[in-house]
């Protein structure tokens, strides 16, 4: 820590994400910035000259062993995700990674065991988790106020041109993008719809680049069956055009709640109770058509979390094991896909 007191941070990876975390870092009281690196090192150099950030390294295992930090945040591409932070955690770091956690299982696995095994924490980023709306429909769901659950759909339909996908080497490849518009953008509703309907048992699914150049997908549609017995359709795409915010459809025995980004749809409860107030500057569609249309309040209240961790010695709020989930159901709809027939989840 620094003389101050301050949890001294790192961000590994400076590419379109990395300034959410650097901004986080720079709005919290608590948490200093000390550090960036980046393999092109131009882009390390001038995140650093935008947040005035000291020192600059190029390689990972350079900031590591040659800069005091107590944190890094990794931004990197998602299938580089677990070498970065098996590294830190090797380190004695405590690590914050973007989604998703990584794109193997296997790497999942052991990203989750080395930080286990070196005592730091593990925090993953799933902003979506953090917004009123998320967090009252999951309280319902969990309170029984719509009865039985018998649907549970997410419609993640965004728009991403062709020169986005041009714009890196990186991605809309199954190596190191792991997957696309599931893997990429929809992960965070297929975050959100597990956590609130609960565990999946099976899936069964299409998946295919219908408009793009691209070997992954640009379009997804999976029918879900939970094991709570409620069924539920997962609709991914960047193929649509325009992007329209995400989309959720909770729907029981004995009431239903549908909200999208702008606000909510629908909220009709078992005991009748009015929908909650949503402050405006949360009710707004982020991301469906520009990828840097991204709050950072989500961002600043997981760094938040992650230092209470810290300094509690807690688990945090979406540990390596939480982002696993998200992950392994898309890996399911990914060999669904494939293979023409329904994958069930162990």
């Amino acid at each position: 820590m620094s003389s101050s007191g301050k949890i001294k941070f790192a961000i590994i990876g400076a590419g379109v994400i990395a300034p959410l975390h650097a901004g986080a870092i720079r709005a919290h009281p608590e948490a200093e910035l000390v550090a960036v690196a980046d393999s092109v090192k131009e882009k390390a150099q001038k995140l650093a000259n935008e947040y005035g950030v000291p020192f600059v390294y190029e390689h990972i295992g350079q900031l590591l062993e040659q800069c005091e930090v107590d944190a890094v945040c990794v931004c990197l591409p998602s299938g580089l995700h677990g070498e970065a932070v098996i590294a830190a955690a090797e380190a004695g770091k405590h690590v914050l990674c973007e989604k998703p956690l990584d794109i193997t299982l296997k790497s999942m696995d052991a990203m989750i065991a080395a930080c286990r095994n070196h005592k730091v924490k593990l925090a993953t980023v799933f902003q979506k988790r953090t917004t009123e709306l998320a967090i009252r429909t999951r309280q319902a769901v969990q309170q029984g106020k719509l009865g039985k659950l018998v649907l549970g759909d997410a419609y993640l339909k965004y728009y991403r041109s062709p020169e986005y996908y041009r714009s890196a080497d990186w991605r809309g490849t199954w190596e190191i993008d792991g997957g696309g518009a599931l893997m990429n953008q929809g992960v965070h509703g297929v975050d959100i719809i597990r956590w609130i309907m609960g565990d999946v048992d099976s899936v069964f699914a299409y998946a295919a680049p219908l408009v793009r150049d691209i070997e992954v997908e640009d379009t997804a549609v999976a029918v879900v069956k939970y094991r709570n017995g409620a069924f539920g359709v997962i609709q991914g795409a960047t193929s649509v055009n325009p992007g329209q915010e995400p989309r959720f459809e909770i729907h029981g025995e004995h009431g239903s709640i549908v909200y999208a980004d702008s606000g909510i749809k629908l909220w009709k409860t078992a005991d009748g109770e009015e929908p909650p107030v949503i402050a405006a500057a949360e009710r707004r569609a982020e991301g469906s058509d520009n990828p840097h249309d991204i709050s950072e309040d989500g961002h600043y209240m997981l760094l938040d979390d992650l230092i209470r961790a810290i300094r509690e010695d807690r688990e945090p709020l979406i540990s390596g094991e939480e982002a696993r989930k998200s992950v392994e159901l898309i890996l399911a709809i990914y060999e669904s896909a494939r293979t023409g027939k329904e994958v069930k989840l162990l």
